[in-house]
């Protein structure tokens, strides 16, 4: 099963942004231990502070399952829900931080109605739990 990952905005500084709210672990530090752990799938990663490469990204359509944090373009990014929604494959959207605790404008999630489910919170064990829960989908 080909899982892609995506992370928008600022999430390629994991590990040294905010460490007090994203922690110490880089990206490829945890995916190097997400793909040990998950040897049957393949992790494809991408990030981009930029949202019409995270478009087109997600239009190449050459996945099985999708695991996507938009970062900030979570708040206000209906080009990213749009993509969303004409996505019929399985896709769960995850925040590290538990988004419904910080900024009141960081509580709403305009991509959310558009995954099968969110996972908030559980820190950078939120991408694991994500493909826990596609692999036994």
């Amino acid at each position: 099963m080909r899982v892609l990952i995506i992370n928008g905005p600022n999430l390629n500084l994991l590990g040294t942004r905010e460490p007090e709210i994203y922690g110490t672990v880089s990206m490829e530090d945890y995916l190097d231990a997400l793909r040990s752990e998950f040897t049957s799938l393949e992790l494809e990663y991408y990030q981009s502070n930029i949202e019409g490469e995270l478009i087109n990204r997600l239009q190449t359509n050459d996945f099985d399952t999708l695991v996507i944090n938009p970062g900030a373009y979570t708040h206000y990014s209906y080009a990213i829900a749009d993509c969303l929604k004409n996505i019929s494959k399985p896709k769960v959207e995850v925040h590290i931080s538990n988004i419904y605790k910080r900024e009141e404008f960081r509580q709403k999630s305009v991509t959310a109605a558009h995954t099968d489910a969110v996972l908030s919170g559980f820190g950078m064990n939120g991408y694991r739990l994500a493909l826990l829960s596609l692999v036994s989908a």
